[in-house]
Formats: structure tokens, C-alpha cells, sequence
């Protein structure tokens, strides 16, 4: 095996210095949204503090902890693969620093270290504990719904802050990711940060501010790369447009804050690039063993141009098992054995089925076709665009307004607050809108989450904006035109997208009576009754947010699908624990009895092919390790490398198939198959038809055979 790929990492010397850096990073992101509530709350007066708006605020916040947090610890570890990973981190600041899947430092997880980092100071101050994993999470989302009316309260008005914050809280692809140990609420939480901050440097020309929000951004991309940077767009157009100073000056600012935002993104990578290849994990998910090469390629432009993994693009390779029949018979053991074959790949199925009542068997894993319509198609549509239309009406709304009403008295229109905020959150909604409908690679429904910022702040000034425009227009017919046309496409388009998904998900379906005639009632009513535009509009809006509410919180009825977290009570549930349960469960602990009394390896007491199917044994206790990453066909180790691991007593047991066997694996999955014994389940009290197909092997003594494949 080459260098790059017979790696055996070993703890890196000065990590220290950088890691305590990097350890601060998460505290600090959420901190500072912390610190600006508390902030917040220091310059209110006890009259302030108990106002309407802010007694309403406090409601929502409290409904938004509610639905995050309620029966939380069902979910169990959830992504099994991040929580395997966490403990892993946990063994070693090298681990820690590199983010390892294994304990052994072999291969690392496929993503950014922030939001692990995160989870794993969590673990470290509470214990790893399910909990321990998933409440970061959850407090997030709860800052992101508080941080919401601080961003849009002063810029738009109290009631537009609260309809956002409001339509935030209940947005079900939002709820169901804080509720699950992945990286995407805190990467939307420091977008949110960075639109803030930003908002701050255009309203008083500090530099400082600006570059604060580069760091922001930095910080997301360090939780999940490209993805965070949908908000660069909408900021720097933004301060470009309304920013005081000059224009060269405005121009100077942002390329130093863009210089601020590249330095911040990039070093970690660089950390991860400059460190020898043996003297760190192999960078999972990478076809190259690079960082840059993950970021710019899988996590990256991949998932948008279109890339291996994405819908109808997963390689359908012989599979492990299906090899095992056709390939060198004379390495066949003697004792022949009947295997059930491995589950379908497409997606990844949960990895044991927990059938619970109107339930799909199987996850959707992907968004449908690329298109305009792609928002309110399978998969995507259910889980964030019941206020789509709302929202994309609200955009036209607000501006029209800002046009008709000008700035205040003594400002310059470029400097009106209301203006920054439209092209800072409605540029963000809509660069998320553009990149998902139109991306061919990988988008699972869960990256709709990413659009509940900028959907709900636009639903909130877009629902101010119609009740302005409506009482405008009170003594000038023509006026009211323009107004009515919005107000009906408004509420009657919303409420049309919501029938289509309700039908479709077979959910609320009695509702649809009263949804739709509701919205044609109230849009007439607010354009006939124009003093009451704004009660008119607070209805229609509350009246469109009552199906949204119900699916976000049919969350709770069971554990959330750790891979593919989706809201809706007939989506995929989750099995909770360490992700099998049952029969299967057991079969697992009998192998890990099994091997941890024959003799397992020193430092990798069983292999297999994908992470995911190593997830669960590390979990229960079993050090475990993955030869091909999160896919299984990553270049980890080919059979050369393996071959030494097995030499030196490192590793021993190998155990082939689960749900991404169909991929093909990689170099050293093929030399196992040949080389190495296939063990009967009645050798170690198993059955021939067992858990995914899975088939148990023994190196030790092969290794000479290894080396030759």
C-alpha cells in the first residue's frame, strides 16, 4: 500500500497551540448570540421588559423550546455516525482535532469540525450521554428564534419581528434537525449571527462589525462548509448598497472583510493539509485525501453540479456480499453459508427496521428533479414550503412598500434600515431557493432547513408590508390595486401549496375546507375593510401557520431518523439507542462477546466496510473502525495496508455487507473477500440470516494473501 493510504495515525505534536483555539470557536459562536439577548435584556426597563411584544416574544421562544426539546431523549444517539465520531474525539486531542470517526484515528467524518467540537465539549462537561449530543441543538434553534426579533425588531417593527420569530420556530424542517445531533442548526444559528452583525456594520459604518460578520461566516463554513456561504450574497450586496462612505471605500471594507472571511475558512483546512498524511486520519469522503478536495468536491460544488452519491447517481457496484459468490472460490471456507442479501443502498436505510404505525418504511433521500417547482415537490415540500409562496410575495411586498413610503425624514433611501434588511434576509431566502431548486448532486430534504431563516423573516415583513400597503390605500382606489393583487396571491397561493402537500402527505386533510376558505375570506375582507388591514393580515397569517404548526410538532410522536431527519407523522421514524434494536441488537452483542474473546485486534477490534455499520459496536463498547469511510468506497487502506494491520496484531476480525455494500467498497474489501476466512454465524452463536446480510471474517494468518490483492 502507498503512503497516503497505509496510514496509521499517531498523535500530532504542537496540536495543542491551535487546538485551543479551535476548542473556543463553538463557545464563542453561540456565546455571542447569548451575550446579545443578555444585552438586549440589560437596556430594557421593567415597563419595556413586560410590553406586549416582548411578553409575546418570550411565548414564542418558550413554544420554540417546547417543541425542540419535548421527549428529546427518545431520539437516542440519532446520527450514529456523528455520535460514534464524538466518542471517538473524546479518546485524543488528536481525534479531537481531526475530527476521527474511530478511536484509532483511521478515517475521519466527511464534514467541518465546528459543530462535532461542539457536541464533543458537550460530552465532555456532561458526559456522553445521548442528551449530552443533542441538546446543543436544540438551544440553538431557541437562540435563532430570539436572535430573529433582535434582527428584524428594529428594522421592520415589533409585529414583523414576531411573525418571523414565530414562522422560524414552527418551520418543520427546522425543528426536525434541532432535534438531532447533525451540524445545521449551528450553521444556520451563525448565519444568522453574521446577517446581525452585518446589519450593525451598514447601519454605523464599522469596519470592525463587518469583519466580525466575516468571521461569523468563516465559523459556519467551518460547521458545514459552502453551504454557509448563501449569506455572502444578500450581505455584501447589502453593504454595498447602504453601507455610509464612499463607494471605494465601501469596496475597500468589503474586500478586507472578504480577506477576514478566507483566513477564518481556511484555517482549520490548512491545520488539516500541512500535517503529514500518515500523521492523521484519512479525510473521509475524499477521493484524494484532502481537505480542499472534500470541501470544493463533495461538500461543495459537487452537490450542485451534480456528483456520485446523488439522486439515481449512488454506484451499484457487485456489492460485498454478491462478490463473495463469484469471486476465487478456492478462498471460500469450507463450510459454505447461505447469506441474506444486503439491503438496498439508495439513501441509506435506518439500520434496523422499527416499523411504527402510518409510517414510511424507508426515508426519502433525496429532493426530487431540479426545476422551479422543485421546493414543493417530494421530499423537500413537507418539510419547508408551506410559507413559501407567502414569503416570496413578501419580498415583493416589502419592496414595493419601501418604494412607495421612501426613507425616513433626513435619510438618504440607499441608508433606510428597512432596505438593508431586505436585501440581507430576502437575498439569503433567496439564494437558498435558487441553489436548491436547481442543484444535481446530493440535497436531502433536511437542507431545506437552511431556508427558514430568510423564509420566515420575509413572511414577517412581507406580512407588515401587505397590512401598509392596504391601509394606504384607503382614499386612492388606483393604489389599491397593486396591494390587492399581492394580497390575494398572497394568501391564496399559500393556502393552494398547502392543500397540495396536505393531500399529498395525507395529513390535516379535513382542514382544507377551512384553510381555503379562510384565506379567500380574509383576503377579501382586508382589501374591503382597509382600516383593518392589519388584524385582517395577523389572521391570515396565523390561519396559514396552523398546519406548519402541527407538522413540526408530529416530531415528538416518535425518534427522529438520525440520517435523514424529516418532521411529519408518516415520515421515516428513527430506533433511537445506538440505532438497533431488537433481534438485531442482541446478534450484536453476541459478535461483540464473540470477539472480544478471540483474540481481537490491539487497536481495531473489528472492521467493516462502511462507518455507518462500525457505528453501533463503538458505541456499545467495541473499538471499531471503518476500511472504506461513511460510503464505503473511500481509498482508506487497500489490501497491502490492511495486510500489515493484521501482522502487527492491530486488527483481526472483518465484517462485510450492511446498507452500503451495493457501493462495491474499496481495495482492501475486495482482498478480504478473497483472502481472508469467512466464519459460519453458528462459530460465534449467530444465524445465517442476520442483520443486513452481514458476514463475520478472520484475517489473522492471511495476511500474505491480503498483501497480494
Amino acid at each position: 500500500m502507498s503512503g497516503k493510504s497505509s496510514r496509521e495515525p499517531s498523535a500530532r505534536a504542537g496540536v495543542a497551540e491551535p487546538l485551543a483555539h479551535a476548542t473556543a470557536a463553538p463557545a464563542a459562536a453561540v456565546g455571542a448570540g447569548v451575550r446579545a439577548l443578555a444585552g438586549l435584556r440589560a437596556r430594557l426597563t421593567r415597563r419595556e421588559l413586560f410590553a406586549p411584544h416582548h411578553l409575546a416574544l418570550a411565548a414564542i421562544v418558550a413554544g420554540a423550546a417546547v417543541l425542540d426539546v419535548n421527549r428529546l431523549s427518545q431520539n437516542g444517539y440519532a446520527n450514529i455516525f456523528y455520535a460514534a465520531g464524538v466518542k471517538s474525539m473524546l479518546r485524543s486531542l488528536h481525534n479531537f482535532f481531526f475530527v476521527s470517526f474511530d478511536p484509532a484515528g483511521l478515517v475521519s467524518i466527511d464534514k467541518p469540525p465546528l459543530g462535532l467540537w461542539l457536541q464533543a465539549a458537550s460530552a465532555k462537561v456532561f458526559g456522553f450521554t445521548p442528551l449530552a449530543l443533542l441538546l446543543p441543538q436544540a438551544l440553538a434553534a431557541v437562540i435563532a428564534v430570539a436572535l430573529m426579533y433582535r434582527i428584524l425588531a428594529r428594522r421592520s417593527g415589533p409585529l414583523a419581528a414576531l411573525v418571523a420569530a414565530l414562522a422560524l420556530a414552527v418551520f418543520p424542517s427546522f425543528v426536525a434537525v434541532s432535534r438531532e445531533n447533525g451540524v445545521d442548526t449551528l450553521m444556520i444559528l451563525l448565519m444568522m449571527l453574521a446577517a446581525d452583525a452585518a446589519l450593525r456594520a451598514i447601519e454605523s459604518g464599522r469596519l470592525r462589525s463587518l469583519c466580525w460578520s466575516a468571521v461569523l461566516v468563516g465559523l459556519a463554513f467551518n460547521t458545514k462548509a459552502l453551504a454557509a456561504y448563501l449569506v455572502v450574497p444578500g450581505l455584501a450586496l447589502a453593504y454595498a448598497v447602504c453601507a455610509p462612505a464612499a463607494p471605494a471605500r465601501r469596496a475597500l471594507a468589503l474586500l478586507g472583510a472578504g480577506l477576514v472571511l478566507v483566513a477564518v475558512s481556511l484555517a482549520w483546512i490548512a491545520a488539516v493539509e500541512l500535517t503529514p498524511a500518515s500523521s492523521r486520519p484519512y479525510v473521509g469522503g475524499s477521493t484524494d485525501n484532502t481537505e480542499l478536495g472534500l470541501t470544493l468536491e463533495y461538500n461543495g460544488f459537487g452537490r450542485v453540479g451534480g456528483q456520485t452519491g446523488g439522486p439515481g447517481r449512488i454506484p451499484a457496484g457487485a456489492g460485498a456480499l454478491a462478490s463473495a459468490h463469484a469471486r476465487a472460490p478456492a478462498a471460500q471456507p469450507k463450510t459454505r453459508v447461505r447469506v441474506a442479501p444486503p439491503a438496498p443502498a439508495a439513501g441509506g436505510a435506518p439500520p434496523a427496521a422499527v416499523h411504527h404505525s402510518g409510517r414510511a418504511a424507508k426515508p426519502v433521500a433525496f429532493g426530487g428533479s431540479p426545476g422551479p417547482l422543485r421546493l414543493f415537490g417530494k421530499g423537500l415540500g413537507d418539510q419547508g414550503a408551506w410559507l413559501v409562496p407567502f414569503a416570496l410575495v413578501g419580498v415583493l411586498a416589502y419592496a414595493l412598500l419601501i418604494a412607495r413610503e421612501g426613507a425616513p425624514e433626513g435619510v438618504a433611501r440607499r441608508r433606510d434600515r428597512r432596505l438593508a434588511a431586505l436585501l440581507v434576509m430576502g437575498g439569503w431566502f433567496l439564494c437558498e431557493a435558487v441553489v436548491l431548486s436547481v442543484s444535481k448532486g446530493i440535497v436531502h430534504p433536511y437542507y431545506i432547513s437552511a431556508l427558514a431563516p430568510g423564509c420566515a423573516a420575509m413572511v414577517g415583513v412581507g406580512a407588515v408590508a401587505l397590512a401598509r400597503l392596504a391601509a394606504r390605500a384607503r382614499t386612492h382606489w388606483r393604489a389599491l390595486l397593486a396591494p390587492a393583487a399581492l394580497i390575494s396571491a398572497a394568501l391564496v397561493a399559500t393556502a393552494a401549496a398547502q392543500v397540495v402537500l396536505m393531500r399529498r402527505e395525507h395529513y390535516m386533510v379535513w382542514f382544507e375546507p377551512i384553510l381555503v376558505a379562510g384565506a379567500m375570506l380574509l383576503a377579501f375582507a382586508i382589501v374591503a375593510a382597509r382600516r383593518y388591514a392589519l388584524a385582517g393580515v395577523a389572521a391570515a397569517v396565523g390561519l396559514l401557520l396552523i398546519v406548519p404548526t402541527g407538522y413540526a410538532a408530529s416530531t415528538w410522536l416518535a425518534p427522529v431518523e438520525g440520517t435523514f431527519p424529516a418532521a411529519g407523522p408518516t415520515q421515516t421514524a428513527g430506533v433511537g439507542g445506538v440505532g438497533v434494536v431488537g433481534a438485531d441488537l442482541e446478534r450484536v452483542r453476541t459478535l461483540i462477546a464473540y470477539v472480544r474473546t478471540h483474540r481481537a485486534g490491539t487497536r481495531w477490534a473489528i472492521f467493516t466496510d462502511a462507518s455507518v455499520t462500525a457505528a453501533p459496536f463503538w458505541l456499545l463498547g467495541l473499538p471499531s473502525g471503518s476500511l472504506a469511510g461513511y460510503s464505503g468506497t473511500d481509498p482508506v487502506v487497500d489490501g497491502r495496508g490492511l495486510a500489515r494491520l493484521v501482522a502487527r496484531g492491530q486488527a483481526r476480525y472483518v465484517l462485510l455487507g450492511g446498507e452500503f455494500s451495493t457501493r462495491g467498497g474499496n481495495r482492501a474489501t475486495a482482498a478480504v473477500l478473497v483472502a481472508c476466512e469467512r466464519l459460519h454465524p453458528s462459530v460465534w452463536g449467530g444465524r445465517p440470516a442476520y442483520l443486513h446480510g452481514l458476514v463475520l471474517f478472520d484475517c489473522a494468518g492471511h495476511e500474505a494473501a491480503l498483501a497480494r490483492e
